[in-house]
């Protein structure tokens, strides 16, 4: 007698860009749902990257302030899919030349722009511009 174990693999539908080369990935937000389908791609994470050992896709989303020594610092912001969860939703981390914060969601399209509260959005900015004014005043 033999037992076949099956593993559903649940889709999860997450936003897939990087502002470095799309800069309409920065705000999906502030175009109507057409456009946004049309130039901000959304992708299966089951199918668009390689599963990963057992783990579940999420959606992850994450916002870079890079710093540059000869010219102005540079927003980044990078959405997709993620694999290795961590133990907070949000987290910053702040390195030499670059300040990040990265959040991660469990729901279809959930990476967006409007997925943080308005709370969450308004400290992101809040701590981006103390680190821009410290960058350029030291």
């Amino acid at each position: 007698m033999s037992i076949i174990l099956r593993v559903a693999a649940s889709a999860i539908y997450c936003f897939y860009c990087n502002s470095a080369n799309n800069s309409a990935c920065i705000d999906p937000s502030q175009f109507d749902d057409e456009i946004r389908g049309r130039i901000i791609p959304i992708v299966d994470c089951n199918t668009a990257v390689n599963r990963v050992d057992e783990y579940a896709f999420f959606c992850r989303k994450i916002v870079q302030t890079i710093y540059h020594p000869h010219k102005d610092s540079e927003l980044r912001v990078t959405r997709g899919c993620g694999w290795v969860r961590h133990e907070k939703d949000c987290y910053r981390a702040d390195n030499r030349d670059h300040l990040e914060t990265v959040c991660q969601c469990f729901t279809d399209h959930c990476n967006s722009a409007d997925s943080m509260s308005p709370t969450s959005t308004t400290a992101l900015f809040i701590a981006l511009a103390v680190c821009l004014y410290y960058y350029k005043v030291y």
